[in-house]
């Protein structure tokens, strides 16, 4: 057949990619610049030709054109931009005319193509395109790389000529200047300003808690409910504990900040750790439980009732029977609606759904009272909607397929106004309309682990729609209100064909997930202006002290650079001082000394610094000096010379630099001189420090300073001391030198000072000289008998806490703690410990805990005795303090260590839990020993089989994991539960043909087992309704409770639905595989359901 016909047929012809001509702009832009969603506010097409290219300048602009109520140029570098490589490309840019005359804050977003093309033929070009926010930061974009030079130059693959030929080329753009009706488009929020630009402020997001942001901001936008929050009486409350102040105070923040607003307060008013504000919980649950919280804090205030008045709607459940007069029903209040998604259109759709009538007739009909099984109609219709109506789409659903909670993505559509009339009932009050109109939408853009929340808000009548995401607020268009949030797959609702050109077509993973609708009558008191008067002034008065506060910090911190510290050690502090040098500064197990600290502008000059030191320490100026104190090469800190009086522009910066060798802070030493007008010592006198060891008290303590000579002896000190201390002359003394931590050296009596290397600001340490006996009653008590060993224990001391490992800290169990050294051991820590609590040391178990967050690590074992080093040992991150658990015991810990204790659950004969039994057996006793000691315990059937069997239960309840019996029991993993049941005599005298299988209880749901799995026998040829008969022996169930049991067979490998067995079906047949097991699905009445989904409840306390 001839080609032509073919075509005449009607069949289209193969499309060809045929080049559109440069000059065709509507066709051009319509293939190379691909739509971008927006609306187009002017559309232009500038033209610019050049010729002589070799010669053209290293930059050109072209003439200035209009577009969008804008001025733009093209800008080139014929030879290329100078920081690409030199003359081998072009780079072309779209350039903003005249930014500097453009108002303040101006932007334009525009989408444009810069084409370089052949100005004989418009197919032969070079084209990019690309879109952007122009603003004065950036007010030119494009492309430094359009193209290489040679191919522009060059005849390229499939043309006849070159895109610059003879030197001649057309140089266009295609501009597309678009609407930003919010003003953010494009935006890179460098610099934005929430407030200023909308009027309201964000909030931070603290971990996994943005649920909770865009419900917040829902509330406080909902201005009834801010107003109710304000009235609750707070004065005498703290925020970190009481829920209501915690919310007025975001609240407050929220209408007066220009800042984002932080929530911390609020989450620790919960009595939410870190961690629980982590555990994702979903949004209607918080909203629920905060609200009662609120409305109980309410309760006798002038805010009594305004949660119920505001959220509060009634339904009407009924069974109502169609052929005799009689109906049932109950009315209950709702906070909220659930709403279905799946299988839905659209909100209408969902609350047909919701209020859609079943018919109950057939095998299902109704038991009504004194008229027998009739045929009904069950359903529900609503009394009353609330003026706020917070409607969940049910987004997050259980899929049994997959056993699992999944998200669902479908479309869902919901308008900006509903009518809700029709789902009323007729005896509803109808004086006023039931017209809502759309308040807020809060989206969840993610899957079912994780994701984002915002919200989506128009706060009253005139203001527009805004987003609130976490700490930024932007206003948005409606479109970004429903269609973005309708979720579905299609982009821009249209077919994917069409969806070529878009910029990308995606699953939406993002959309509504509970929507806040206002009755229209409503709206001006639920949304009533906000005045001064509505905000409780004691909230002002303390906000605004505090804001006093923080800027007076900010202040500080931003003037930071221009101070510096200056610490000061005194006689007093040095009295008081029990470590180590005159003061403790960087020591890494222990807090630095508190000393006065004054904060000093690094240009005071030295004599104004001294007046006010010695107007704090209430001396006259001549009484006193300063000392510098140094880092020495040996890591001491000490005294080294003190500030030349006679430079009246010396700067503290000056002698720090100088003196100090650049410490951070300048720390010093208050020198006071006994007689004013005397400061000047006798030439070769040196100042040295003394400490006393108390060896009855065990206590080191600084006893003041003293002046000696180079050349006198160190014998000489001791009539000194003696007089210092008021204790008899001629009192026999021991000297030492402290050098250095670890290095703690006895001083010779008959050496002078300069022999022995004594230098300004040493140290030296005294105690009365006690003999053998004395040090032998000292050491035998394990007290330290002389300074250097007491040194050693300060060189080694720690400060550890200790916190209970169960319980909250109380009186019974306090958090307290004990300076220990690193060289002691467990027994030690374990005796001092026990001598706080008044318990028997040998009964208190002590758990290491993880130093980043303060969990239980690992039971520390007596047995190894440890030392204190090693039980802190190895934290990479050095905490300054550790934390050791511990638990008071009734047994001791010697005998738990060799023994273990278990917990066994008895469920005899009939898989009934009957009791619980506690053991604590030596670790090496086997699983059989154990049953041993349980048979003892229990009753077991007479004529039975005597025989017991322990086993715990699969993670997913449906099976035993049963133990041979010969397994130790220190070997069994912790935490276990064990459960033991006794054997029945059909499973010992089943025969090789029978079969044993697994038989579990659940409810419904497969994944919602209940009660202990079972070992069952199945019979060749046996028939259900026999089988049932022998399960119903086997698990002892009364006739009544039987009868309500449905069985089915559940293959685990496959996530089939499971299938239910009839009476004539013969289990026996199915080829069991080692997973699948018998279900018995019937009410669980125990209140024990593993549902194991691993969801905490929320818990709110203040």
């Amino acid at each position: 057949m001839d080609p032509l016909d073919e075509k005449s047929n009607g069949v289209p012809p193969m499309e060809i990619d045929e080049p559109v001509s440069v000059l065709d702009h509507a066709a051009f832009a319509a293939k190379h610049m691909p739509d971008l969603g927006h609306e187009v506010k002017e559309f232009r097409v500038f033209e610019w030709k050049l010729s002589g290219w070799k010669k053209l300048d290293k930059k050109l602009t072209s003439p200035e054109f209009e577009c969008g109520g804008h001025g733009w140029r093209i800008l080139l570098f014929p030879f290329g931009n100078s920081n690409a490589p030199p003359n081998d490309t072009v780079s072309v840019y779209l350039d903003y005319a005249n930014p500097k005359n453009a108002p303040e804050g101006w932007h334009a977003c525009a989408q444009f193509a810069l084409v370089i093309s052949n100005p004989h033929d418009p197919t032969i070009f070079t084209v990019s395109h690309a879109h952007h926010r122009f603003i004065a930061e950036e007010c030119d974009w494009g492309f430094t790389r359009f193209s290489e030079l040679r191919k522009l130059f060059h005849v390229q693959e499939g043309h006849s000529r070159p895109t610059i030929e003879n030197e001649e080329a057309l140089v266009s753009v295609y501009v597309r200047v678009l609407e930003d009706p919010t003003g953010v488009l494009w935006h890179n929020f460098v610099n934005y300003d929430s407030k200023k630009e909308t009027g309201y402020v964000g909030l931070k997001n603290q971990g996994a808690t943005c649920y909770m942001n865009s419900l917040l901001q829902s509330l406080y936008c909902t201005r009834f409910f801010r107003r109710a929050v304000y009235q609750i009486p707070t004065e005498s409350d703290v925020p970190t504990e009481s829920v209501a102040l915690a919310l007025q105070r975001v609240f407050y923040h929220l209408q007066t900040s220009d800042q984002p607003v932080g929530t911390t307060e609020l989450t620790k008013s919960f009595g939410w750790k870190s961690l629980d504000s982590f555990l994702q919980h979903d949004v209607q649950e918080f909203n629920r439980v905060l609200q009662d919280k609120l409305e109980s804090k309410m309760k006798g205030t002038q805010a009594e009732g305004a949660i119920a008045k505001l959220f509060v709607g009634k339904m009407k459940s009924y069974i109502k029977c169609v052929n005799v007069d009689y109906e049932s029903s109950r009315i209950e209040e709702f906070n909220d609606i659930q709403l279905n998604v799946k299988g839905m259109k659209n909100l209408y759709d969902s609350f047909r759904d919701y209020v859609a009538v079943e018919t109950l007739d057939g095998e299902n009909k109704y038991q009504a009272e004194g008229l027998g099984l009739q045929d009904a109609k069950k359903g529900i219709i609503f009394e009353s909607f609330p003026p706020v109506l917070h409607l969940q789409l049910k987004r997050f659903e259980y899929d049994i397929q997959r056993d699992a909670m999944v998200k669902i993505n479908d479309r869902h559509e919901f308008p900006f106004e509903i009518d809700l009339d029709e789902f009323l009932d007729e005896t509803a009050d109808r004086s006023k309309s039931w017209v809502y109109k759309l308040h807020g939408v809060l989206v969840h853009s993610g899957d079912l682990h994780g994701g984002h929340y915002f919200a989506l808000i128009k706060p009253d009548r005139e203001t527009r729609w805004l987003k609130f995401d976490d700490d930024r607020v932007t206003p948005v268009t409606d479109r970004e209100v429903l269609e973005e949030n309708y979720g579905g797959e299609a982009l821009n609702g249209m077919p994917p064909a069409a969806q070529r050109n878009q910029v990308r077509a995606m699953k939406r993973f993002t959309n509504a997930y509970m929507l806040v609708y206002i009755r229209e009558a409503a709206i001006d008191e639920v949304l009533a202006p906000f005045t001064e008067d509505d905000t409780p002034p004691h909230l002002k008065r303390r906000l605004d002290e505090e804001r006093l506060q923080l800027e007076a910090k900010r202040r500080e911190r931003e003037e930071q650079h221009l101070f510096l510290t200056a610490k000061v050690i005194t006689d007093e502090t040095f009295a008081h001082h029990e470590g180590f040098d005159l003061a403790t500064f960087d020591e890494k197990n222990w807090p630095p000394s508190d000393l006065p600290s004054f904060r000093v502008l690094k240009s005071e000059t030295y004599p104004v610094f001294k007046g006010r030191v010695a107007q704090h320490f209430n001396y006259p100026e001549s009484q006193i000096r300063l000392w510098v104190l140094v880092n020495r090469q040996n890591k001491t800190v000490r005294p080294d010379t003190h500030i030349p009086e006679n430079e009246p522009t010396l700067t503290v910066e000056v002698i720090r630099n100088n003196m100090a060798a650049r410490q951070n802070d300048l720390r010093l030493y208050l020198d006071v001189v006994p007689e004013a007008g005397k400061p000047d010592l006798p030439a070769g006198a040196i100042m040295i420090f003394l400490k006393h060891f108390d060896t009855s008290k065990q206590t080191l303590f600084g006893v003041g300073k003293c002046y000696v000579q180079r050349n006198a002896k160190v014998g000489d000190l001791c009539p000194i001391v003696n007089e210092r201390m008021r204790w008899t002359p001629g009192t026999p003394l021991k000297l030492y030198e402290e050098i250095k931590p670890g290095m703690i050296e006895l001083m010779k009596p008959k050496m002078t000072f300069a022999q022995s290397e004594i230098q300004d600001g040493d140290v030296i340490c005294f105690q009365v000289d006690i003999n053998d006996k004395e040090v032998h009653d000292l050491e035998s008590q394990g007290l330290y008998s002389n300074p250097v060993q007491y040194y050693d224990f300060l060189q080694n001391r720690v400060m550890i806490i200790f916190r209970p490992k169960f319980e909250e800290a109380d009186q019974e169990h306090p958090e307290f703690n004990l300076i220990l050294s690193k060289k002691q051991n467990y027994d030690i820590m374990a005796q001092k410990a026990g001598e706080f609590l008044r318990h028997d040391p040998i009964k208190l178990r002590f758990t290491t805990t993880h130093a980043s967050n303060g969990t239980a690590k690992a039971v520390l074992k007596r047995s190894l005795n440890q030392s204190i080093a090693e039980i802190m040992a190895p934290s990479y991150v050095n905490p300054a303090t550790t934390v050791i658990l511990y638990e008071k015991l009734d047994v001791s810990i010697v005998e738990l260590e060799t023994k273990r204790s278990l917990k066994v659950i008895w469920t005899g004969i009939h898989n009934k839990e009957e009791a619980a039994h506690p053991f604590l057996l030596p670790k090496t006793s086997m699983v059989h020993d154990l049953a041993e000691h349980l048979s003892k315990l229990v009753t077991l059937t007479t004529g039975g089989t005597s025989k017991i069997r322990i086993f715990e239960v699969s993670k997913d309840g449906k099976t035993q994991k049963e133990f041979t019996g010969s397994e130790m029991i220190g070997n069994i993993p912790d935490p276990v539960e064990l459960y033991a049941e006794e054997i029945p005599l059909e499973e010992l005298e089943a025969d090789e043909v029978d079969k044993v299988i697994s038989v579990f209880h659940f409810s419904k749901e497969v994944s919602r087992t209940h009660g202990v799995p079972f070992k069952f026998i199945v019979k060749p040829g046996e028939k259900f309704s026999e089988t049932k008969k022998r399960l119903q022996t086997r698990i002892g169930v009364s006739d009544k409770d039987f009868a309500k049991y449905r069985f089915a067979l559940v293959q685990v490998a496959t996530f089939k639905q499971p299938s239910y067995i009839e009476d004539d079906d013969t289990i026996y047949d199915h080829k069991f595989a080692p997973e699948d097991a018998l279900g018995l699905d019937h009410v669980d009445k125990s209140g024990k359901a593993r549902t194991g989904t691993g969801e905490k409840a929320i818990v709110i306390r203040g």
